[in-house]
């Protein structure tokens, strides 16, 4: 009988686990950025897409399934992560954007935010970049 009670509490332990850990496993979404003219390999220093009504449909899109989990719904932080509307528009916010999807942020070795370019393409990310200049607001 104590044996009965000890494999089920494991198997509890276990459901419970999974259910814990896969919160934290989040697979990014693929972004459709058809209608976007194709950027190549090579990072622009400048969002080619700025005040582009299409990359900003994509973009919203794009947010929505691959940052919002974090950064919160229409870019509103909720606390856990940086409040995306804040970032500075034009290319000076550009630079910062860039750096940090194609870096990622790890600090004491962990990650607080993947290298998304690693996942998404330029394309998306830029796209993503436009949206955000659309919800931006001044502190």
């Amino acid at each position: 009988m104590k044996t009965t009670k000890k494999t089920a509490f494991a198997l509890l332990l276990l459901a419970v686990s999974g259910t814990l850990w896969a919160h934290g496993d989040v697979v990014p979404q693929a972004v459709n950025t058809q209608g976007l003219e194709a950027l190549g390999e090579e990072w622009l220093e400048e969002n080619p897409y700025r005040d582009n009504p299409q990359a900003i449909e994509i973009g919203a899109s794009a947010y929505n399934q691959n940052c919002a989990a974090c950064h919160g719904l229409e870019a509103k932080s909720g606390g856990i992560a940086p409040d995306l509307r804040l970032l500075e528009v034009g290319a000076m916010g550009d630079e910062w954007f860039k750096e940090r999807v194609i870096n990622g942020a790890v600090r004491d070795g962990r990650v607080y935010m993947p290298k998304m370019a690693d996942y998404l393409s330029q394309e998306a990310l830029w796209a993503v970049r436009s949206y955000l200049e659309s919800v931006a607001i001044e502190e």
